[in-house]
């Protein structure tokens, strides 16, 4: 947090680069640094590259995610998201790029997002719940927006280890 490339709108990501060495290697990138982290979601300019691609793996139910749909490796080019239904749920949500903080952010829980994937296809997918509020989260990255800018209460932001010791058993 507050690096000026976690601020600064995304350009889109060029169709005729898909595939090139270049792309192969920001992938590969931002699958490393999501994976060394423990992250479930990266977007590109969380790694300082201002363009509009992330990539998403959420484990299966009964990880320290609670329970959730799993959501395989995924690669989103261009990434469009619609809200279907306005209803919110809320999550704690952590970020690579706000280390040791949590914070309670209510989202929309039915979303459609049209990307292009890693095989220059286009694509569209729907997402609820929990997944819904990963892809939102990531996808507002390449928007320059981070989970802090959306918290309605302030008070529901706490440090990893006093949201582990004080409000993670509370929530489930």
């Amino acid at each position: 947090m507050g690096h000026p490339v976690l601020r600064q709108n995304s350009t889109p990501y060029l169709r005729e680069n898909i595939g090139t060495a270049e792309f192969l290697n920001l992938i590969t990138d931002l699958k490393d640094t999501m994976a060394d982290a423990g992250g479930i979601g990266l977007a590109a300019p969380q790694i300082n590259e201002p363009v509009q691609i992330a990539v998403i793996e959420v484990p299966a139910s009964g990880s320290r995610y609670g329970d959730h749909q799993a959501v395989p490796f995924g690669i989103y080019i261009n990434p469009v998201i619609t809200i279907l239904n306005p209803e919110t749920a809320g999550y704690w949500e952590g970020c690579l790029s706000v280390p040791g903080l949590m914070g309670y952010v209510e989202r929309p829980q039915h979303v459609r997002i049209d990307f292009i994937d890693e095989h220059n296809t286009e694509q569209s997918l729907i997402a609820e719940g929990f997944t819904a509020t990963v892809f939102q989260h990531e996808l507002d990255h390449l928007a320059g927006k981070l989970y802090v800018d959306r918290l309605a209460d302030s008070t529901r932001l706490a440090y990893t280890e006093e949201y582990a010791e004080f409000v993670a058993d509370d929530e489930e």
